[in-house]
């Protein structure tokens, strides 16, 4: 998986793909995969949203 960058907490984008993949293919919930990878659930459901938008769905 990509990597979070270091300055001020902010994550690539490589990243969040990665992240969000891994939501979509674990079959774990987004709970689990944010405490996992060391973000918050709350972002990554944004993540896991802001992905769907963008793929018109």
């Amino acid at each position: 998986m990509g990597s979070k960058s270091s300055r001020s907490g902010r994550c690539t984008d490589g990243f969040k793909r990665d992240a969000v993949a891994l939501v979509c293919s674990s079959g774990k919930t987004v709970t689990e995969v944010a405490r996992e990878i060391g973000v918050s659930a709350e972002r990554l459901r944004n993540w896991v949203k802001e992905d769907a938008i963008d793929r018109g769905q």
